[in-house]
């Protein structure tokens, strides 16, 4: 060994001989060699009330949604609407023409009018006849006068359900909205010529706020929920409340309201259908859209653990 290395070593045993405790500090260890006691924390663990919730896949379904259809023939001479416009009850959609409908109604105004004449000349000769009853008017004169108008009063009748037919018709020229919404883009041209309540709508319009959301319970989920209320592990909320997961992984700002609870059990699904209705002002839900629905069935008493006080085991679970 040479004197340099030699003289180096001696160096390194005379420091560690008169600084043990430095020697000790940068070995991160106390005098003595044993380790000093590791710090933990402590947490006071309580029982508390959570909610218990189960999340299902919903689908959105319009509250109303009506396929548009004309009640008259005719060809299509106007479309008043625009495509993807609010519409109210009663906003005409469609104008058809209307020239051979205005006739009809003409026409019918002038049967009426003649039924009318022939009914009132009746009731004179009728009222005549009963005046000279006996006196050079025979019973069965009065009586063949009383038939004569009585098929004149039928004729009014007849006449008038006749205008009112035609009042009808020509007023469907118009087809207007049944339902407040949205409409649809219109799936005929003008020109196009419709047939009274044909297979093919005109358009379709969709009532978009409210909206409502479907989805599929297990019923046999739902039988052990009900026991665990009547175990008293759980308390049922006054009412359902749902929120929602938006396709794009979002939370939608709006709680449901259960309006359909179900009340049958599908045959072949097990599960039992429930409707939610959410707010939809914003159009943000659109009807056929999938959906991911939490549901808060109640609540339940549980002792709540910080995750990283505990450690995930091989199989998953935590501990």
């Amino acid at each position: 060994m040479s004197y340099s290395k030699l003289a180096a070593m001696v160096a390194t045993v005379a420091v560690f001989a008169t600084h043990p405790l430095g020697a000790f500090a940068q070995m991160g260890m106390p005098p003595g060699g044993a380790m000093g006691p590791t710090e933990v924390g402590v947490m006071v663990l309580e029982e508390t009330e959570v909610p218990f919730s189960v999340t299902l896949p919903g689908r959105a379904v319009a509250e109303a949604q009506t396929e548009i259809r004309p009640r008259v023939s005719g060809m299509i001479e106007d479309i008043v609407f625009r495509p993807g416009t609010f519409v109210q009850v009663g906003d005409v959609l469609f104008r058809l023409e209307a020239d051979s409908y205005e006739a009809a109604h003409a026409a019918a105004l002038a049967a009426l009018a003649s039924a009318e004449v022939t009914r009132d000349a009746a009731q004179a000769t009728v009222d005549r006849y009963e005046r000279l009853e006996g006196v050079g008017v025979t019973t069965s004169d009065l009586q063949a006068a009383q038939a004569t108008l009585a098929q004149a009063k039928a004729g009014v009748s007849s006449a008038e359900a006749a205008l009112q037919s035609a009042t009808l018709d020509l007023d469907r020229v118009e087809v207007t909205s049944p339902i407040a919404g949205f409409a649809d883009v219109s799936n005929v041209s003008v020109g196009a010529i419709v047939t009274a309540n044909q297979t093919d709508a005109l358009t379709t319009v969709t009532a978009l706020d409210p909206i409502y959301v479907d989805v599929a319970e297990s019923a046999a989920r739902i039988a052990r929920v009900r026991e665990r209320i009547d175990a008293g592990s759980m308390q049922p909320g006054e009412t359902l409340a749902a929120t929602l997961e938006l396709e794009s992984g979002t939370s939608y700002d709006g709680t449901g309201r259960l309006v359909s609870p179900g009340v049958t059990v599908s045959t072949t699904t097990g599960a039992v259908d429930m409707r939610f209705e959410f707010d939809n002002p914003d159009r943000m839900i659109l009807p056929g859209q999938f959906l991911r629905v939490n549901v808060e069935i109640g609540r339940q008493t549980a002792i709540l653990v910080p995750q990283r006080a505990t450690e995930r085991q091989a199989d998953g679970s935590l501990t």
